[in-house]
């Protein structure tokens, strides 16, 4: 897999090729970008989170706004952006969400 973070495959036959894919693309017969394509055929995408759902989220895990922002690794006024709407989160901080909220804050810390 090419992200640190694990995501759940689609079905246990695809667990089982993208295994398969990963394991060639670690002895180098398999490319970064074709183990991408790889990654987004067998792998369940990771949720949006719209600002109902981070503050939910956020209410769930008893967290300010502060201690999220320091959990997640970006800042104060991302996070207070996020929750009225004027930003989405995107990439790393998106799986760190979805993290959190499959598996709880000691996952991430």
């Amino acid at each position: 897999m090419t992200t640190k973070i694990k995501t759940k495959a689609k079905s246990r036959l695809f667990e089982a090729v993208h295994e398969t894919a990963g394991d060639l693309h670690r002895l180098g017969f398999i490319d970064k970008r074709k183990m991408s394509k790889f990654d987004a055929l067998c792998l369940n995408p990771v949720p949006e989170y719209d600002s109902q759902k981070i503050r939910a989220l956020r209410d769930q895990l008893q967290l300010s706004q502060a201690v999220l922002a320091a959990v997640l690794n970006t800042s104060l006024s991302t996070v207070r952006k996020w929750e009225i709407g004027d930003k989405h989160p995107s990439g790393p901080s998106l799986k760190l969400l979805n993290l959190l909220d499959r598996k709880g804050l000691e996952a991430v810390l």
